[in-house]
């Protein structure tokens, strides 16, 4: 399988693309989309680096694995292509910035390419996912991939913000020196937890905001253009 890595990230993790686990995982995604309906497509696996340099990043935000329906995932945590009616979890996450940034947030899409494009890498544990399965393709060792590209942000990268959201981001977030980065935590924006108490005035965008101003970095502008 052709690996379609941005050529920044691809330098960046190149150690790790050469070792034996890497290579197997690749001919396995390869196998299970030649058998089975799984998404995002194909180019579109590590679309989250293409969008988010590892110059600029400066907020990680970490999903589980990708949308299962047809159509849905992007690449991107959380976020889904323009036209795909938007997902509860991603309403609650923009009601939230709504209620944090004290303004009127009503997105007609749900495509947070522009969230990308600020910094804001969002990354899935694992980066690809059966159709009407989810978490089907946790077993094949995407998180050693995934967790890489953590450490090396940890190790090369200074002030960033983590947004961790449920207790799978919290246990994927618990290597991160807090003296170095910010870490931010609550539930998850799912409607079940939501609903619990768990995510509503978490104030993590104007939390994270308030950071990257007090390090002199440029802030995230969380309002996406349609």
């Amino acid at each position: 399988m052709q690996i379609n890595l941005n050529p920044e990230w691809q330098t960046i993790v190149s150690d790790e693309i050469q070792k034996p686990y890497f290579h197997v995982l690749m001919k396995v995604v390869d196998e299970e989309y030649k058998s089975h309906i799984c998404y995002p497509p194909k180019e579109l696996i590590f679309a989250a680096f293409d969008y988010c340099s590892f110059k600029d990043l400066k907020v990680v935000i970490i999903g589980q694995d990708p949308y299962h329906g047809k159509g849905d995932a992007n690449g991107l945590c959380f976020s889904v292509n323009d036209g795909v009616r938007i997902p509860p979890s991603l309403r609650n996450i923009f009601r939230e910035v709504s209620n944090d940034l004290d303004t009127i947030f009503m997105p007609t899409s749900g495509n947070l390419e522009d969230w990308a494009k600020q910094g804001v890498l969002l990354l899935n544990a694992s980066l690809t996912v059966r159709e009407d399965t989810p978490n089907s393709h946790k077993h094949l060792k995407w998180n050693l991939f995934t967790d890489a590209i953590i450490q090396k942000i940890l190790e090369e990268k200074e002030h960033v913000v983590f947004l961790l959201w449920g207790n799978f981001a919290h246990k994927k977030g618990l290597k991160i020196d807090r003296n170095k980065h910010l870490v931010l935590e609550s539930g998850h924006p799912s409607p079940m937890s939501a609903n619990q108490g768990k995510w509503f005035g978490n104030k993590h965008f104007s939390k994270t905001n308030d950071y990257l101003k007090k390090n002199g970095i440029e802030i995230i502008d969380w309002i996406p253009v349609d």
